[in-house]
């Protein structure tokens, strides 16, 4: 057998062989699917990453705060010993104010070609203890509750928001300052409402803000509304009761020596109006101070966004930055009915993410002969 025979029969062999196992069933193996993995988004802050799929970026955050309140200001004053109530004798049942709360921050953004398309909601979870029951003959026992709050549920496009949130008369100034109660002896403005607003930011520290608000129940509100010389009491009074809402707008300029910022809102219920004015000064690279003045249309007619006593009222603090933990916060209050509060707390960072806070608040009505409250608070919060 020659050479060129042997090589015709292998090369026949090798046809034969792959015809029969073509004549067989072929298994074929599915390539796996590629993953996707979460990618991180940088464009709006720390902790965003984007949808799988989409382009729109997440951030899933919230805290844990358990706060001890103690002391005139912050426990059940005026309430009823159950012990003592049973056997026919009333006596105070001063206790702890204590809640705890658990907050989910939720926050979509992404971009469109018109804007900046926004979805924010804050769901708070709360268990509280301390506060005053059923009535009883005007008081009432210490009573535990829980329930969940809606704080913020809102759509932003642009510079327009739709939702609700606190009022822009409120957020406008930023608030009060950075004590924990800011507002328990005279009131700075409301806080949860529906909105519809517009901010314009030029771009150059220059500010303008407007909103339709429908107000809410800041609190029950006893006057005479029948003119029989009886104090009656008005509940929800400040939520709108006709199709005309409440009106709120500010201008503000900020730079890098501080800020200052005025905003006015018109009661359309009650027809008032009130304003408030507020300069931020940075004193130096860890102290700034803060000043806020306000003044409403008539002391003697509920207002919404007037809601201290008197015709007008100042607050002012500073926060003083003492280590890398630790800020030290103090604020003071008075008003045109002598209403003066004075709170001061340190805020110090134990490790990152949990910040302690110990507080000492005193409130006094300067007209009365009756000695002052104090109360002490204690917050510790686990932010995520």
């Amino acid at each position: 057998m020659n050479i060129k025979s042997l090589l015709l029969g292998s090369a026949a062999a090798l046809v034969a062989v792959s015809g029969a196992r073509a004549a067989d069933a072929v298994e074929v193996v599915a390539e796996p699917e590629p993953m996707e993995y979460v990618r991180v988004c940088d464009t709006y802050g720390t902790g965003f990453y984007y949808i799988p799929g989409t382009e729109t970026c997440l951030r899933v955050g919230g805290y844990i705060r358990y706060d001890i309140g103690v002391g005139d200001l912050f426990g059940v004053n005026n309430g009823l010993d159950k012990k003592d109530f049973f056997d026919g004798v009333l006596n105070t049942n001063d206790t702890y104010y204590k809640r705890a709360r658990a907050s989910l921050i939720l926050d979509a953004r992404s971009e469109t070609e018109l804007g900046t398309l926004r979805g924010f909601a804050q769901i708070n979870f709360n268990y509280n203890a301390g506060r005053a029951g059923r009535d009883l003959g005007g008081e009432g026992f210490t009573s535990v509750d829980s329930g969940v709050d809606v704080a913020h549920a809102y759509i932003e496009l642009g510079g327009f928001r739709i939702g609700k949130t606190d009022s822009l008369f409120t957020t406008f100034t930023d608030y009060a300052g950075g004590v924990i109660n800011d507002d328990f002896a005279v009131s700075y403005g409301p806080f949860d409402t529906h909105q519809i607003a517009y901010t314009f930011d030029a771009g150059n520290g220059f500010t303008a803000a407007v909103a339709l608000e429908e107000g809410g129940n800041a609190g029950n509100v006893n006057i005479d509304t029948d003119g029989d010389g009886d104090i009656d009491v008005v509940y929800d009074a400040y939520a709108i009761d006709s199709y005309v809402p409440h009106v709120v707008a500010g201008v503000g300029y900020t730079a890098a020596w501080g800020s200052v910022k005025v905003v006015g809102g018109y009661d359309s219920v009650w027809e008032e109006f009130a304003v408030k004015a507020r300069l931020d000064v940075k004193a130096s690279e860890t102290i700034s101070l803060f000043v806020m003045g306000g003044y409403k249309s008539d002391e003697a007619n509920p207002n919404y966004y007037g809601q201290w006593a008197g015709d007008w009222a100042i607050w002012g603090g500073a926060t003083a930055k003492v280590s890398d933990k630790a800020d030290v916060n103090v604020q003071l209050a008075y008003d045109d009915g002598d209403n003066f509060s004075a709170v001061a707390n340190v805020a110090y960072e134990l490790v990152p993410g949990l910040r302690i806070t110990p507080e000492i608040a005193y409130g006094d009505n300067l007209d009365d002969d009756d000695d002052g409250s104090f109360g002490g608070f204690l917050r510790f919060q686990r932010n995520f």
